[in-house]
């Protein structure tokens, strides 16, 4: 006789005010490059970049503890450079050494206390400045670095690099207006840049001075004209500031200058997208969804901007259908578009596509898991059993590693009657199971069905246990094993509470329903039996001719053999029933 099979079918299925530094130290860093004197002909000399230069007050001194910082042995220069300025304290060079090796050890205090000294007895020094302003930024003082800069800035007003770090500093207390003219400084000095220009624009945005942030795009316009990135970069700045014709009007410009500009399409759509007209958005998506040039994934990523998963998938299913197959027509080789049209298929309830859609993924792309895996619940919710059987061992083969194939594939086995290599498959996906006790139950749920089918009730009974300790909640398990058991005439109290647990769990389950019945019978108890059994007799449509049989086996017990016979009949004519049905028909005689 046949218990309920559970057939489970799981879908697992900004901008940025402050740019990049471009030149100096990043906020917080500890890096000290020492800046060099320069020569007339603007080379650094040899004394520049930090090297050691030995003081006219006690050179053999100071050379003693710099070979001891050389070597490694900090604490034995530390305590020479203290020895020095004991001796000497006007001389500068052994606060800035010292200052140096507490830098290095992360002394921040210490270091910035004995660099102020070395600036204040040597203010004219570039390196002490320098490395000052340095400690200040690494340790959050940019107010502070900001008033060596300055000072820097004015005794070297054609270092860049000091420009750029002063603006820089600028930015970071919200000097804004201060940043533009050390940024309008460096552009005198190198000539109109896109990088400071775009810096600019992005903070007059920040000040809302919307004014200033189009006139510095439109330089960039003056000066290149021929550049469409720059025309892009306006028309955003014009949509997202509700400047909606502008937009257009630049949008129609670039249209004109790059006909097969991949992105400009898409850009129309989104303008027309926010304006309201829906039809004229549709039809620019279609148009840049047809441009080869734009990858798919920024496609992808473009309409879900557009559109939530949710429309996608309802409201606005037809035209995910066109945009989809227009992907499809558009990168024929690309897996990806195929997985995407699949998946709405799938949405969409059109089982049979999807499957021979997700084939041509694998067609495609064979080492898509994800995709093996929707073909198999596929081919086990079309009862394409060969076919599950077939790709569930080369899934099992590819993704040796992963348990949900030797599932499929055990539970085509199943289906097949191939018990023993159902049985193999189950045995191996479970060894593979980690983590995963409700997986892990299903695993064991199915190994008692492999066995029970293959005779071997007693270890099926064991499977069933291990399956219900790690999920006790599982109403098939619960029902089969309850069946089984009564079948075996078997700890009856057991099977009956097992039994009346799953129909608690599903209790429009006419399975279920026959089953308690059918326990309850097995225990004596043929009133509340037959209750039961004509539920599921009347709950099914189309009764089976094993509860039909039951039926008439209860009505025999509650002496009533003439409606007993009469249910026979009717469960033979079913069929197939018990092997003892023909029997009972013959004799009109109730035999278990």
């Amino acid at each position: 006789m046949r218990r309920a099979v559970q057939i489970v079918i799981i879908f697992f299925s900004c901008s940025v005010l402050l740019m990049p530094e471009v030149r100096g130290l990043a906020d917080g860093a500890l890096s000290f490059t020492m800046p060099g004197k320069q020569k007339k002909d603007g080379k650094k000399s040899k004394s520049g970049g930090g090297t050691f230069i030995p003081s006219k007050w006690n050179a053999g001194l100071l050379i003693e503890a710099k070979k001891e910082a050389i070597i490694g042995n900090r604490k034995g220069a530390q305590e020479l450079f203290r020895q020095y300025i004991n001796r000497f304290p006007e001389d500068p060079v052994g606060y800035f050494e010292l200052a140096r090796l507490d830098a290095e050890q992360n002394i921040v205090d210490e270091a910035i206390n004995m660099a102020v000294a070395a600036c204040k007895l040597d203010p004219d020094n570039l390196w002490y400045s320098v490395f000052l302003a340095e400690l200040y930024q690494g340790s959050s003082r940019p107010a502070e670095a900001i008033n060596i800069y300055e000072k820097i800035v004015d005794k070297n007003p054609a270092n860049l690099d000091y420009l750029y770090q002063l603006a820089a500093l600028y930015l970071q207390v919200e000097k804004y207006t201060d940043a533009i003219k050390i940024y309008n400084k460096i552009d005198e000095k190198v000539g109109l840049s896109e990088e400071i220009t775009l810096q600019k624009q992005k903070i007059y945005l920040h000040l809302n001075d919307l004014k200033g942030a189009e006139r510095e795009i439109q330089k960039l316009i003056t000066a290149y004209p021929d550049e469409p990135r720059y025309y892009s970069i306006l028309a955003e700045f014009y949509m997202a500031n509700n400047m909606q014709d502008k937009a257009l009007e630049t949008y129609k410009k670039i249209a004109v200058m790059e006909p097969d500009n991949a992105y400009i399409h898409m850009s129309m759509a989104d303008y027309y997208r926010k304006t309201g007209n829906k039809e004229k958005a549709f039809e620019e998506l279609k148009l840049g969804f047809a441009n080869p040039n734009l990858d798919v994934d920024t496609k992808v990523n473009i309409l879900l901007s557009f559109y939530t998963v949710n429309q996608i998938y309802n409201d606005l299913k037809d035209q995910a259908f066109i945009l989809s197959k227009i992907l499809i027509e558009t990168h024929p080789k690309d897996p990806k578009v195929f997985s995407i049209y699949g998946d709405l298929l799938l949405q969409d309830k059109k089982i049979p596509e999807a499957r021979e859609t997700f084939l041509k993924v694998l067609s495609l792309d064979s080492s898509r898991y994800v995709i093996w895996e929707q073909v198999l619940q596929l081919d086990l919710q079309a009862s394409e059993f060969n076919h599950l059987l077939d790709y569930g061992t080369r899934a099992t083969e590819l993704f040796p590693d992963q348990p949900l194939p030797y599932l499929f594939t055990g539970l085509a086995n199943l289906q097949l009657k191939k018990n023993e290599a159902a049985l193999k498959s189950f045995a191996s996906g479970s060894n593979l199971v980690a983590d995963n006790n409700e997986l892990l139950a299903q695993f064991y749920m199915y190994q008692g069905d492999a066995l029970h089918a293959m005779k071997r009730e007693s270890e099926a009974f064991i499977a069933y246990d291990r399956s219900l300790k790690l999920k006790d909640d599982n109403a098939y398990v619960l029902n089969n094993y309850a069946y089984y058991l009564s079948l075996e005439g078997k700890e009856l109290d057991k099977a009956e509470k097992m039994s009346k647990k799953a129909v608690a769990l599903d209790p429009a389950n006419d399975s279920f329903q026959d089953t308690y019945g059918w326990v309850l019978f097995k225990q004596g108890k043929y009133k509340e039996a037959s209750e039961w059994i004509l539920k599921a007799l009347q709950a099914s449509d189309g009764p089976s001719a094993e509860v039909l049989e039951h039926y008439g086996d209860v009505l025999y017990k509650l002496d009533d053999p003439a409606r007993a016979l009469e249910y026979w009949i009717k469960a033979k004519e079913k069929g197939p029933g018990s092997e003892l049905l023909e029997k009972k028909i013959t004799e009109k005689k109730y035999y278990q």
